[in-house]
């Protein structure tokens, strides 16, 4: 074997492609056989094995004791098992990599990383085999072979990436793995600056446990290399192009990569430590605890300018995940920056236990590669402390690694030890190459421990004894990496003593600057938020109405189908029969005035974003935004044509995820607040697997971290003999949830209305969010129509409609107001059933006022229609039951209307279904007998 030359050994192999890895057992049975017995091999493998056997490859070495079939059989098996070790490492090498600082899980080797495993014995060690340019070797010793091996693969890197399908991604990171020379070693200068910035880590841990005895500040005391890795991502993506990196974690390291790598001024936070705030004093808001807050900068990197936004996020671990992910998205969106290579980065940085535990990480990587929600890739970092509060992962999750659901989208995961932050910059590094070079998203999984218990006061040895043990007398990484600098002369003591002076000398300084430290602008309006306010004040309307030549226009572009397109034959009796309703200006309907409504603001060059489970179709079948081809399958959107000013129409169907999906599009309203962007849910109960979304993020994000959102959400409501689960959007969460003017919540009843809700969004000058009950069976009820010219000029959203408003199809006329003797107030869908009701019994004394707008409650308007009965009994009719709906919630304030009048009336008096513990029952026949009883309730 020693005197085969290259070109031989690679014609011989050429002739023998079919062996592999895994049929090696398999061709070594066939090989011995043939030697037995030619004949009784099928003659395809004769012919394969027996120009092996019987010819050596050329200048194969000719030994009178070893016959030319045996040295040829024992290059096979040589090689074969050489390959299969090499395949064992990569795959199976990061189990015996050294990982943990602690040495507390030590699990027996891989028995696949045994050379005896692949038929190899200790007198094999020195032969020399061919190894395929393994490691830049053609041939090379068993013995070389594998310690090069677990050089490569069982340091303090472990690699997984072999699960990886794509030929090309795994090559690209075989490559590296296997370079010149191993991943993990730096210049002496980036040492040096690994070592100031573990200086400045550490220093700074320590003066916030010295100044502030006891406070709770999740410290990455433990995990200090984490900011080292942050930097040398954020530095390198500097040089491939990426001008803005939007990061996301929960409070773990969180004080340490405000002030280390947004660079947040050390007064400011030891001024919020003193207690005080974060807001300037002109600024309203509930604030939160300091390890909650976000903050922007802008860095440089040699010369170039990288902006950093760390958004805000709540105590549910994990839930900013996809709020980053879409405003990274929107940030491409406005650069229409969708290249492989994006210039905008999503860094998250995670904890083992949530990262494992919470389903919300595996709904972002299910998304990550779909058309309306990719980001080019993403960077995870994960903070391994190998421990969840008080749960070690042996009870917090059923794989090896936290980072196992990675998997799933093929994303490939470099294992790290936390006290070598050489080997944790180098992988970070090599992700972010990863991540801009396949636009996929990759994880960095960094074992390290957490020195104290779940806070600075929490006392973990009452659950984790032996853990503690060892961490109380482990050395910390940078005293670990400061005795290896010093041994290998590239620092010396002293050096390392002026390191540490001069950064406790500016610790001292800031923190005597936090005395008179106060906030001086808050930068929630900059950007592309400039021009728009706070919504203290008068609450304005913008401009909704369209001038009725553009909704002509705009109507007309939305029933145009190309020239050769197939449509389906039920969908052109849709469009025609909507073209109808335009062209004639009356009866418009539901989804015509949405298309409208979305139209019209494309065409002025608003850009609209649309998501949701079925959205493009609909799940009703009533929108249809989507064409598709019944004959070739091509995806027509009629909007688009006619799009102004650059504006886009993008309307996605989403997978089946509320919790993410709303968020991400929360993530999107905060990057761009001049589009309109819109979720719907399939049923509006569906919104309750986004519950945090709502009560952590829209509900309170603005108070509490002065982030506004526009984000619309459709939840379809109304009960309508369906059963518990497709009746109710529990709007009563909603309006528990309403206060100082936090977001609005509607239950519209007319097409008109809905149009003019939607355009508000966008042509007000401040941003709500909208929580919009949606119907079922109004989207094609003969009574829920409007015209034209309550779309047009003069008109706009009515918070209160009045009784003697235009109704399809009415046929009854009321008393005079003095004569009124009962007044009905209701919101939604139950409009509808009291008007048939109130026509059935010819009740020409009944009032019906409908309330639209449910927060902000109208009061004016209400106290004004209010004003024309002062002595009619007043009652409250709702659909749902009396602990759900707005009973609980409008009680009050229908009360205060009719103080404010001086009503001689009762009390409100409430009328509908009775306090259940289900939404809605599950019979029809049930349904429609509590639906009579409540309406004879309403009008007795």
């Amino acid at each position: 074997m020693n005197d085969l030359s290259r070109n031989s050994l690679l014609d011989f192999f050429a002739e023998t492609s079919f062996l592999n890895t895994g049929s090696a057992p398999y061709i070594e049975f066939l090989a011995e056989k043939y030697e037995r017995d030619p004949a009784s091999l099928p003659q395809q493998w004769r012919a394969a094995l027996g120009d092996i056997v019987t010819r050596p490859p050329p200048s194969f070495p000719q030994e009178s004791t070893v016959s030319t079939a045996e040295t040829g059989i024992r290059a096979i098996k040589d090689a074969v098992g050489a390959l299969a070790l090499v395949q064992a490492f990569r795959m199976r090498g990061h189990f015996d990599a050294s990982l943990d600082p602690l040495g507390l899980r030590s699990e027996p080797p891989p028995v696949e990383l045994d050379h005896r495993a692949h038929g190899f014995s200790d007198a094999d060690l020195d032969r020399t085999m061919f190894v395929d340019g393994v490691l830049g070797h053609e041939k090379t010793t068993l013995r070389k072979l594998q310690a090069a091996l677990r050089e490569r693969y069982c340091g303090t890197i472990g690699y997984e990436y072999m699960h990886i399908a794509d030929h090309e991604q795994r090559q690209w990171l075989q490559q590296k793995i296997e370079g010149d020379a191993p991943i993990g070693r730096l210049s002496d200068d980036e040492r040096m600056d690994v070592l100031e910035k573990l200086v400045e880590v550490k220093g700074y841990e320590r003066y916030l446990d010295k100044k502030f005895v006891g406070t709770t500040r999740f410290g990455l005391d433990g995990a200090e290399a984490t900011i080292p890795a942050l930097e040398a991502i954020i530095q390198l993506a500097s040089h491939h192009g990426v001008t803005d990196v939007v990061l996301g974690m929960a409070h773990r390291g969180r004080l340490n990569v405000l002030s280390q790598v947004l660079r947040k001024p050390h007064r400011a936070i030891f001024h919020e430590f003193k207690g005080g705030s974060f807001l300037p004093d002109d600024v309203e808001g509930s604030g939160d605890v300091k390890y909650h807050l976000g903050a922007s900068a802008d860095r440089e990197f040699d010369g170039r300018k990288v902006h950093l936004s760390l958004l805000a996020n709540p105590s549910h671990l994990e839930i900013v995940d996809p709020v980053v992910l879409g405003k990274v998205r929107a940030k491409q969106d406005h650069r229409a920056d969708h290249a492989e290579q994006s210039s905008i980065l999503p860094l998250l940085i995670h904890g083992d236990a949530a990262f494992a535990g919470q389903g919300v990480v595996a709904e972002c990587f299910a998304f990550s590669g779909l058309e309306g929600y990719r980001t080019s890739g993403s960077v995870h970092f994960i903070v391994n402390n190998q421990i969840g509060f008080t749960t070690d992962p042996g009870y917090s999750r059923s794989s090896p690694y936290p980072s196992d659901l990675a998997k799933m989208v093929d994303a490939p995961i470099f294992h790290v030890n936390g006290d070598d932050p050489e080997a944790v910059v180098a992988v970070s590094r090599l992700a972010l190459e990863y991540r801009q070079a396949f636009g996929k998203p990759v994880v960095i999984d960094m074992v390290c421990f957490r020195f104290y218990g779940h806070n600075e006061g929490d006392e973990p040895a009452f659950t984790q004894p032996l853990m503690y043990k060892a961490i109380r007398s482990h050395a910390s990484t940078l005293e670990i990496y400061a005795d290896r600098l010093r041994a290998e002369g590239v620092v010396t003591a002293e050096a390392l003593d002026g390191m540490k002076a001069r950064w406790q000398a500016h610790l001292d300084t800031e923190f005597e600057a936090s005395q008179n430290f106060r906030p001086d602008k808050a930068d929630w309006l900059g950007g592309r938020w400039q021009g728009l306010r706070s919504s203290r004040g008068a609450p304005g309307e913008g401009k909704t109405a369209v001038e009725p030549e553009i909704l002509s226009l705009v109507g007309a572009a939305l029933t145009r189908v190309p020239d050769g397109f197939t449509v389906h034959p039920t969908v052109r009796r849709f469009l025609d029969a909507r073209g109808k309703t335009i062209t004639d200006g009356s009866s418009i309907d539901w989804s015509t005035a949405e298309a409208l409504a979305l139209g019209t603001l494309v065409n002025e060059g608003t850009s609209v974003r649309m998501t949701g489970q079925d959205t493009e179709r609909g799940t009703f079948s009533q929108r249809h935004a989507v064409l598709n081809d019944q004959v070739t399958g091509k995806r027509c959107l009629p909007i688009t044509s006619i799009a102004g000013n650059g504006a886009s129409f993008d309307i996605f169907n989403s997978l089946l995820s509320e919790e993410a999906v709303v968020a991400f599009e929360y993530g999107y309203t905060l990057a761009e607040p001049h589009a309109l962007v819109v979720w719907e849910a399939q049923f509006g109960d569906f919104a309750n697997g986004a519950q945090v979304v709502f009560d952590q993020f829209l509900s309170s994000g603005e108070r509490k971290w002065l982030r506004m959102s526009g984000l619309v959400c459709l939840l379809p409501h109304g009960f309508d003999g369906q059963g518990p689960e497709h009746s109710s959007a529990r709007l009563e969460r909603y309006l528990q949830s309403s206060a100082e003017n936090n977001w609005q919540v509607a239950n519209c009843t007319t097409p008109a209305n809905y149009f003019h809700i939607l355009r508000r969004q966008v042509r007000r000058d401040f941003r709500k969010p909208l929580i919009l009950m949606t119907p079922k069976s109004l989207l094609r009820h003969r009574r829920c129509r409007s015209a034209f010219d309550e779309l047009s000029t003069g008109t706009s959203f009515q918070p209160v409609l009045r009784d003697d408003a235009d109704v399809a199809g009415r046929t009854l006329e009321l008393l005079p107001d003095a004569k009124i003797r009962r007044v009905i107030a209701c919101s939604g869908k139950v409009y509808f059933d009291l008007l048939d009701e109130r026509e059935k019994l010819e009740r020409r004394d009944v009032y019906l006022i409908r309330i639209e707008q449910l927060y902000p409650f109208p009061v004016d308007e209400f106290t004004r229609e209010l004003a024309r009965f002062p002595g009619a009994e007043l009652i409250w009719c709702q659909e749902e039951p009396r602990n759900m709906g707005a009973w609980t919630y409008i009680e009050p304030l229908v009360r205060e209307a009719q103080l404010a009048i001086r009503s001689e009336a009762a009390p409100p008096r409430y009328a509908g279904r009775d306090s259940s513990s289900s939404p809605a029952v599950g019979l029809p026949a049930q349904h429609q007998e509590q639906l009579a009883r409540f309406l004879a309730e309403a009008f007795a």
